[in-house]
């Protein structure tokens, strides 16, 4: 089936033209250039300019839609359509005429076809001038985004309420409210051969390792992909172990998120479009830590931090140990409850391995359709999903009410956790160790824990070990891992030496 044409302007035209193709003299050749890259786009709007008080015709060229029509209409087309200069005067001083007359603060000269197409995709507008190869890059772009809101991901009782939006220069000025500092710097560049998304760097300098701050940059030059349309693509081709179920790199939606890490000498990546900063190098324990641990009391803040952590175990590990002890190590049960568990099995027709599946796999599902349902309709969902279809698999004897315990004491701690890529991480882990648990009892999950204990002790971020400062062991930098020390005993972590392992 052939594709539909689409009104949009095509990136690639624009990428196949020369770097450095020269504007003409000529307007009408300019324009008809302009015209034929763009596919004579519906949206593309060419106003050409010639009154007796210019000496020649201009052309004022943007996007419909990208652009803020009012501003072009006030500070553009208004001056030009009124103004008048000497008659004496050439295209060299029409330019700077031009230059005085217009209200636009940001404003370039390009002589070049390629920067110009790539200024009114990007919600520019452009003038040309007959009789000059220069021409004038207007800032007017305006896209419209949503306004700044509490984040809905990662929430915290005490703390902002503020969270990034899909605007890039939105997000960059949420940080640069909170660290004030000339030392705070942001570099950008383009990604996407067709959709040039911007992606801006932002560190500390001299906080930031210089070291780490290269590697990312190398990373990002080296990514050849048609188009970026969230902050996945990014973080998928520049985290180490591509084949980890473990993340490697952090997302977050909340200011103080990023302000903090920059603060501890990380770097944060900014993707226009998104409202997700990506953060680099992280290590394992601060998919544990919640910016409210810095707001609450230090031993509060330590418990929830060891509250989090056995939630994570938990969800790892409670129906694989249930199903190991029921299977292989019934001496391991207590007497009482190991009768009361027979008593429930003698109506369920399947082994604890068939049960733990069922169970798991009717939760997963309830918990993807709850998130894809409307708002409105999602809690329902969730509650009959819970309640009813719960106590009716155990009354038609699918499976022991034991097991449901299990699973729903799973589910609860695996909503416990911060970030949710962790959480997915052991969402997949744990049917692993279910299967495991089957055939090997506490053996194989001792086995499993093993083999993946040494793949984090080898896994890195950016340079940084995966497990730092657990393995190697840091006596100082215990401070701020599971336990919350005083702030005024917090330092930043030192990632030179990090690096250098």
């Amino acid at each position: 089936m052939p594709k539909k044409k689409d009104d949009t302007p095509d990136h690639s035209q624009i990428n196949s033209l020369p770097p450095e193709a020269p504007l003409d003299t000529k307007l009408h050749n300019n324009v008809s250039k302009i015209q034929e890259a763009l596919d004579n786009s519906s949206d593309l709007i060419v106003h050409i300019i010639n009154h007796s008080g210019l000496p020649s015709a201009l052309a004022l060229i943007y996007i419909d839609g990208m652009s803020k029509s009012q501003q072009i209409n006030e500070h553009i087309l208004e001056p030009l359509s009124t103004s008048t200069s000497k008659s004496d005067s050439t295209t060299e001083t029409l330019n700077l005429h031009l230059k005085q007359v217009i209200a636009i603060s940001n404003m370039q000269e390009t002589n070049t076809l390629q920067a110009i197409l790539f200024s009114l995709v990007s919600g520019k507008t452009v003038i040309v001038i007959d009789g000059d190869s220069n021409a004038l890059i207007l800032d007017t772009k305006q896209i419209e985004s949503r306004s700044i809101s509490e984040p809905t991901t990662q929430t915290v009782i005490r703390g902002p309420k503020d969270c990034f939006t899909e605007n890039l220069r939105t997000n960059t000025s949420l940080v640069r409210a909170r660290i004030q500092s000339p030392k705070l710097r942001l570099e950008q560049m383009r990604i996407g051969n067709v959709t040039q998304t911007a992606v801006e760097i932002m560190y500390v300098k001299e906080i930031a390792d210089e070291a780490i701050v290269k590697e990312v940059r190398q990373r990002l030059q080296k990514i050849n992909i048609d188009g970026v349309l969230e902050s996945a693509y990014i973080e998928s081709m520049i985290q180490d172990g591509q084949r980890s179920p473990f993340p490697t790199v952090l997302n977050t939606e909340r200011p103080d998120i990023v302000a903090g890490n920059l603060l501890e000498g990380r770097i944060a990546l900014f993707i226009s479009g998104t409202p997700f900063v990506l953060i680099v190098p992280v290590t394992f324990t601060q998919f544990f830590q919640s910016p409210e641990d810095y707001y609450q009391n230090p031993y509060i803040g330590s418990m929830l931090r060891f509250l989090r952590l056995v939630a994570f175990l938990l969800a790892l590990y409670a129906p694989s140990l249930y199903v190991a002890m029921i299977t292989f190590h019934q001496a391991l049960v207590p007497t009482v409850l190991l009768v009361s568990i027979a008593a429930q099995k003698e109506a369920v027709p399947f082994p604890a391995i068939v049960e733990a599946l069922i169970m798991e796999v009717t939760f997963e599902v309830l918990r993807e359709a709850g998130i894809r349902m409307p708002r409105a309709v999602g809690p329902a969902l969730s509650i009959v999903g819970a309640l009813i279809l719960g106590q009716a698999a155990v009354d038609a004897g699918f499976v022991s009410a034991a097991m449901v315990i299990i699973v729903a004491i799973t589910a609860i701690a695996s909503f416990a956790l911060p970030y949710y890529n962790i959480g997915i991480t052991a969402r997949m882990l744990r049917f692993l160790l279910l299967v495991v648990a089957s055939y090997c009892g506490l053996y194989g999950l001792l086995i499993v824990t093993l083999i993946a204990s040494m793949h984090m002790c080898g896994l890195r971020s950016f340079g940084v070990p995966y497990l730092a400062p657990m393995a190697p062991f840091r006596l100082r930098e215990q401070k701020d891992m599971l336990l919350r020390f005083p702030i005024q005993s917090l330092s930043a972590p030192d990632l030179n030496s990090k690096h250098n392992e």
